[in-house]
């Protein structure tokens, strides 16, 4: 795995993935991506103040990158299921060296070039990284950030100190006949501390709860990245990024007050 992603940073810097929360494991007659439950917004009333909701906006704000429900947490039950996938699954049938490790390590370097290219709105040399389909729903977003927002997106693997794969998913499509497709998929969630690197270096004590402490909160941020790949006998693939999503954790915060 280690050696297909770094393959793959050394075409166009990255290519990688996709996930959902409910079920690990999708088996379907025809492709079909596994759905994630939305965010649970019952306690949010259905219709807000427009004067409060503005003041509660900031033009720092990151508005959402793609239509997909924000995951923060690992789920317990999907960890089981995901490592009961990847050793009984994946491992005997699809990739016999996939390690979990390499895949996440590789995962970190295609988020810091995907969110740095998506920084400078470079989207076009992301077409063999990421899927058109993800492309196409990113551009009208980023080309309406400002400046301020645009720098907010890069994100640099040493201030990541949270990563873990929320769901391993496994997809056929038998709309042919004659040959099965076999997809894997996998949902990262990374979260992020702007300048955790230089703190470390100026030996620094890292609270445990800083997403929680006022002074930090405009710092921490939680990316989404969904990794696919095609496991179809005498195919060659990489794995491709269908989801990026980025945002801070007190915008979600402040959304469902």
């Amino acid at each position: 795995m280690q050696h297909t992603l770094r393959r793959c940073l050394g075409m166009a810097r990255v290519p990688l993935l996709r996930l959902h929360p409910s079920a690990t494991v999708v088996a379907t007659t025809k492709l079909e991506p596994a759905t994630i439950p939305r965010r649970n917004l019952a306690s949010v009333p259905q219709e807000q103040n427009k004067k409060e909701q503005d003041a509660r906006e900031s033009p720092n704000r990151l508005p959402r990158l793609m239509d997909f429900p924000e995951i923060v947490w690992p789920s317990a039950l999907n960890s089981l299921k995901n490592w009961i996938t990847i050793q009984f699954i994946i491992r005997p049938y699809f990739d016999s060296e996939f390690q979990l490790k390499d895949f996440i390590y590789g995962a970190k370097q295609a988020l810091q070039v995907v969110s740095s290219r998506l920084m400078g709105g470079d989207l076009d040399s992301l077409e063999k990284l990421v899927s058109p389909e993800a492309i196409a729903e990113l551009r009208p977003v980023i080309q309406k950030l400002s400046m301020t927002q645009r720098r907010q997106l890069e994100i640099r693997e040493s201030d990541i100190y949270l990563s873990f794969p929320y769901q391993v998913g496994i997809m056929f499509d038998e709309a042919n006949d004659k040959l099965q497709k076999r997809f894997v998929e996998i949902t990262m969630v990374f979260h992020v501390m702007r300048g955790l690197s230089e703190m470390r270096e100026r030996g620094e004590e890292i609270p445990w709860n800083m997403g929680t402490l006022p002074e930090y909160q405009d710092k921490v941020f939680i990316c989404n990245y969904r990794f696919i790949k095609e496991f179809t006998a005498g195919q060659q693939s990489d794995w491709t990024i269908n989801v990026a999503n980025q945002f801070r954790a007190i915008d979600l915060i402040n959304e469902t007050k």
